[in-house]
């Protein structure tokens, strides 16, 4: 070695041969080529050849000159660098360069030439690489740790190559660069804040989303240094977490999402930090809050994620955030659910109370995450969420915000589709959610009309998807009806039935259009346009876009004979879907894509278009009912028994052929049918029979083949008489032939009303006989014979059968006349039965009758009995039925100015005097004065008063006042001449006054018109006022309309003022109970 210190102190270079002297003297073209010539000498140097290392000692401290690092030219520079390389690897591991100054330019200068690497194309590239692979390998820069600007050379080295890297580097030159960076991390005494800053900064996600290859390259080098480099790291997060010294980094506001990172890249990283996180969590800075919970939530729903099993107290304390007071950081938490149920099932229980309380929240947005969070689970696998989770969806269904039931009912019937229709997850998982069918269904008795329209939209894309092939839509409706339950059939039901009214009322406005117009055909477009809209969500915004519908279709006559195709009975699914999107298209405008107007129509067209009964689907329908009856169809594999899918499957058919009758009208159908009536079963010969009836009114005309069958003339000879769903004309046979058909008593009385409701007159006096049949049964208790041999259910069902057979009769205003008080009280007194299920039936079959406004307004006041019922539920549903009727009267008084003739027979508040004439009537109402009978009495009556006094609306309470003083002056109509019975008139009376006296403060307003009072039950007033004008409690609206329904047209008397002279009878009467008016007020 003194040697070459003598031959460094000669300063003679020496070069290799053939290379002669480089100096500035020579041009740049002559000069690359005698340094390639170096570079090839030193490059087949090793560290073994100490007589060639003492020779180019010179050259080798001549190429670290100034000339040659501040050289201009790239290529000059490039070969000196790899010149260099090549002498710090010959002369390792002491470098002939002893300046701490002179070091640091060389591996800066090296570094620089480091950034020749980012162009992989160049004819240089080869060099560039092997200038990396050699520093690399030798770890030439481990001689720069004893220098002061260490920390400069490194981080500009790493800044360097992670500028440089890019997609099209090989897997070589990733590996040396991850080589000689981590060389300086595990070798060196410590990693400066800005060298960790120039690796991390490659996490942040803009960095990383904008160079991919520098991401994978600072986590290869962080994989390959976590032990070394944790430290540092740990340090770095303390200052900024628990100290709060962001102004260490400039990386300070990017801190979770470096955790985060690091966490993904080895979690080894994170050992000391993430007890810090625990801390952060119980932050009183909600922003800081928000953003650990962000965070975990990441961390803790990675799909392999150990965190939660591996800091339990940390995943404990991130729970107990999802009851935090600030609204964002709970918000956050419910998000992460559905990830954490996807990757983490294990986490499931843990999850669900929480879910529980957050699915309670009283913001709207929590809730509706909480559903999407456990749908969205759901929908990828089933078995990721429990019962209890579902359970909390179903919940939601009856939030009190839309969109968050929306979300929930839109969520099941998704779940609904996959797992049930699809049979993704097998038979098990579809029997967990079998329920979903019937809870989607029971919210089409939700009065909003936003609920019901989604109902049926999830009916026809979810639960019988309108897309699927004929066969196969009926399969699964026909599987679906006998698998629901009967609230869920009754809604089905209910839904048909409204879709085909609305059919019918567009249907009305097309036919409306057509006719001349003047002011009468304003007023009757106005008014259906009326009917329409309240069948439309937001009926206030819609009403425009209905009358602009209606000015369309008055003058576009494609679009007017489109909807006429659509709601044709005849119009088929296909030509449904084609109207559609005709009419869609034709409405709709590209420039303007959003379009509320558009969207109603839309709406509307969704709600009247078949698109999934029509004839085809009938007779597909029938066919799978016949599999069934044969024994070969998959009822079993349906989950379905073979008796239970006959059954719905009849019943289904019987429904349909009442709301579309029109698609039974086919040969194939009439000759199944006409094979169900000729077999032996009765249940499917009666079904069968019952189908012919609603749908057989032009069988004659055009199926005469099928009229003609010798079959059909045994099981009905007069079916083929058949006009409008009813026999055109009166036949006594048609008692005997449709009596043997059916086995039972029951079957025969729903036959013979159904004959006197086909006839419609009472010229043959067979109302007067039927009627009386059925009060005999009535006062029977249903043991026509009085023998004692027929059992109590039979005889409670012909009870029932009875009743409800006098309900039907009294919808028709011709037997409604000859309907007798006695008859009238014995039907209302089946409500009071013994038996549950026939006051339960009875009183649905009642509340049906009223709500569509067929019933006479006395069969309301028969509620009033259901005070003593028993059964709390019982009690309940009667004042549920109640205050529907009540309001819906007044708000059809309020919608039709035209009805005010009709008032005793619509307004609510006329019941009082037929509750007081049921309760005078009452077999339970025996002694006048005793005083358990008369709260029973007073309870009956608030019962009702309770409802109709709720609002006083138009001074009703004195109206009220009114009747039952004018009540008083007048005796029962039914027994005008029995004292008992008056005496019990005027002390329900007295009970009724003392009611409305107690319960409102305006009782003693004037009434604004005398009360009328029904002739039928109770006599002329002693003193008539002679002029007694009908005037509306209720002010009618300027709104015109026609009243729909058959209402009573019971005779009306005028009532004389409780004001009349006192010297006359009825102020003597009122004298007369006086006393009982005392005895009455003592129990009040």
């Amino acid at each position: 070695m003194a040697h070459s210190k003598n031959r460094a102190t000669d300063g003679k270079i020496t070069y290799p041969p053939g290379v002669k002297e480089i100096s500035d003297k020579i041009s740049k073209e002559e000069m690359v080529r005698r340094l390639k010539m170096v570079v090839k000498t030193f490059m087949d140097m090793d560290q073994d050849s100490e007589e060639e290392k003492e020779l180019y000692l010179n050259l080798a401290l001549h190429l670290a000159s100034d000339f040659f690092l501040k050289h201009p030219d790239k290529d000059v520079r490039l070969l000196v660098a790899c010149c260099l390389a090549d002498i710090f690897r010959i002369y390792a591991p002491e470098a002939p360069y002893t300046s701490p100054d002179k070091l640091k330019d060389i591996f800066m200068f090296i570094t620089r030439q480091l950034k020749g690497l980012e162009d992989t194309k160049s004819a240089q590239f080869n060099r560039y690489f092997y200038l990396l692979e050699n520093i690399a390998w030798v770890k030439s820069y481990n001689i720069c740790f004893e220098l002061e600007d260490s920390n400069e050379i490194f981080t500009q080295l790493y800044r360097t190559l992670f500028q440089v890297i890019n997609n099209g580097h090989n897997q070589k030159v990733h590996m040396h660069m991850v080589d000689l960076m981590s060389s300086i991390v595990c070798e060196g005494d410590s990693v400066s804040q800005e060298l960790l800053d120039t690796v991390l900064v490659n996490l942040v996600p803009a960095h990383k989303n904008l160079n991919k290859q520098a991401y994978d390259l600072a986590k290869a080098l962080l994989k390959r240094t976590a032990q070394a480099i944790e430290p540092y790291i740990t340090n770095f997060f303390n200052q900024v977490l628990m100290l709060g010294k962001t102004s260490v980094s400039d990386l300070s506001e990017h801190v979770f999402d470096l955790i985060l990172e690091l966490y993904n890249i080895d979690s080894h990283l994170l050992l000391s930090v993430l007890p810090q996180l625990e801390f952060k969590l119980k932050s009183n800075d909600n922003d800081e809050r928000l953003q650990v919970v962000k965070l975990l939530a990441k961390m803790f729903g990675a799909k392999d994620s150990e965190l939660a099993s591996q800091n339990k107290p940390l995943w404990q304390c991130y729970l107990g955030r999802f009851n935090d007071i600030h609204v964002p950081v709970r918000l956050e938490c419910v998000k992460f659910a559905s990830h954490c149920l996807m990757n983490h099932p294990d986490l499931a229980k843990d999850l669900t109370e929480y879910l529980k309380v957050r699915s309670h929240d009283p913001e709207e947005a929590i809730r509706h995450d909480v559903i999407v969070s456990i749908v969205t689970a759901s929908k990828k696998d089933l078995s990721l969420v429990n019962d209890h989770l579902l359970n909390f969806v179903r919940e939601r269904t009856l939030d009190k915000r839309w969109r968050v039931r929306k979300e929930a009912m839109m969520g099941l019937a998704q779940i609904y589709k996959k797992y049930a229709l699809q049979a993704e997850a097998g038979k098990e998982a579809a029997k967990q959610i079998s329920w979903i069918k019937d809870k989607l269904l029971h919210i089409y008795y939700q009065n909003s009309i936003d609920d019901r329209l989604l109902v049926e939209r999830i009916f026809a894309q979810y639960l019988v998807p309108h897309n699927l092939e004929t066969t196969e839509r009926m399969k699964c409706l026909y599987y679906l009806y006998a698998t629901l339950d009967g609230n869920a059939v009754k809604a089905l039901n209910e839904m048909w039935k409204c879709q085909n009214m609305l059919r019918h009322h567009v249907k009305d406005l097309l036919d409306l259009i057509k006719q001349p117009k003047s002011d009468s055909y304003n007023k009757a477009v106005f008014s259906k346009v009326m009917v329409i809209t309240r069948n439309l969500p937001d009926p206030g915004k819609t009403q425009d876009f209905v009358k602009k519908l209606a000015q369309v279709l008055e003058e576009d006559e494609k679009v007017r004979k489109q909807l006429e195709t659509l709601v044709s009975p005849s119009c088929s699914c296909k030509q449904a879907e084609v109207c559609v999107k005709e009419i869609t298209k034709k409405l709709g405008s590209p420039k303007q894509p959003s379009n509320p107007f558009l969207e109603m129509v839309k709406f509307l067209l969704e709600r009247i278009a078949p698109v999934h009964i029509d004839t085809e689907s009938i007779s597909a329908l029938i066919k799978q009912v016949n599999k069934s009856i044969e024994g070969t169809a998959d009822d079993e594999d349906e989950g379905v028994p073979t008796e239970q899918a006959i059954r719905a499957g009849l019943e289904l058919l019987k429904v349909l052929s009442f709301t579309h009758p029109v698609s039974f009208h086919s040969a194939e159908t009439f000759e199944s049918l006409l094979g169900c009536l000729k077999m032996d079963d009765e249940k499917v010969a009666e079904a069968a029979l019952q189908i012919f009836k609603n749908t057989g009114s032009k069988l004659e005309e055009s199926f005469p083949h099928i009229k003609s069958t010798s079959g059909f003339y045994s099981r009905g000879e007069t079916l083929t008489k058949q006009r409008r769903g009813h026999l055109a004309r009166p036949n006594i046979k048609v008692y005997s032939v449709f009596l043997c058909l059916f086995v039972s008593q029951i079957q025969g009385l729903k036959l013979m009303v159904r004959w006197l409701l086909g006839v419609k007159n009472n010229q043959s006096k067979s109302g007067n006989s039927t009627l009386r049949m059925l009060t005999a049964i009535l006062s029977s208790d249903g043991d026509l014979t009085e023998q004692g041999k027929m059992g109590k259910p039979d005889m409670s069902r012909l009870r029932l059968a009875a009743g409800c057979a006098i309900l039907r009769l009294a919808q028709e205003p011709c037997y409604h006349e000859i309907i007798t008080l006695e008859q009238y009280q014995l039907c209302a007194l089946v409500i009071n039965d013994e038996c549950y299920q026939v006051r339960q039936a009875f009183a649905q079959k009642l509340h049906k009758g009223l709500c569509r406004l067929r019933l006479p307004l006395e069969y309301l006041a028969v509620f009033t009995l259901c005070a003593k019922d028993p059964v709390k539920e019982r009690r309940a549903h009667a004042r549920q039925c109640l205050v529907k009727n009540i309001n819906l009267r007044r708000e059809y008084l309020k919608q039709h100015a035209a009805v005010s003739e009709k008032l005793i027979s619509l307004l609510p508040e006329y019941v009082v005097p037929y509750a007081i004439h049921l309760l005078v009537h009452d077999p339970d109402y025996v002694k006048v004065q005793d005083i358990e009978q008369l709260k029973d009495i007073k309870e009956a009556l608030w019962f009702v008063l309770e409802i109709l006094m709720a609002k006083n609306e138009n001074n009703s309470h004195a109206f009220i006042r009114k009747m039952v003083e004018n009540i008083k002056q007048t005796k029962d109509g039914q027994c005008p001449d029995d004292p008992k019975i008056n005496e019990k008139l005027y002390t329900v009376c007295d009970v009724a006054m003392n009611i409305v006296i107690s319960k409102s403060t305006t009782y003693s307003l004037e009434s604004p018109k005398d009360p009328v009072l029904p002739a039928r039950y109770f006599t002329q007033p002693d003193k008539p006022k002679a002029a007694n004008v009908l005037g509306a409690v209720n002010k009618p609206l300027s709104a015109t309309g026609k009243l729909q329904t058959k209402l009573s047209r019971m005779e009306t008397i005028s009532n004389a003022s409780s004001n009349s002279n006192p010297s006359s009878p009825g102020r003597s009467k009122g004298r007369l109970v006086s006393q009982t008016h005392i005895h009455v007020h003592s129990f009040i």
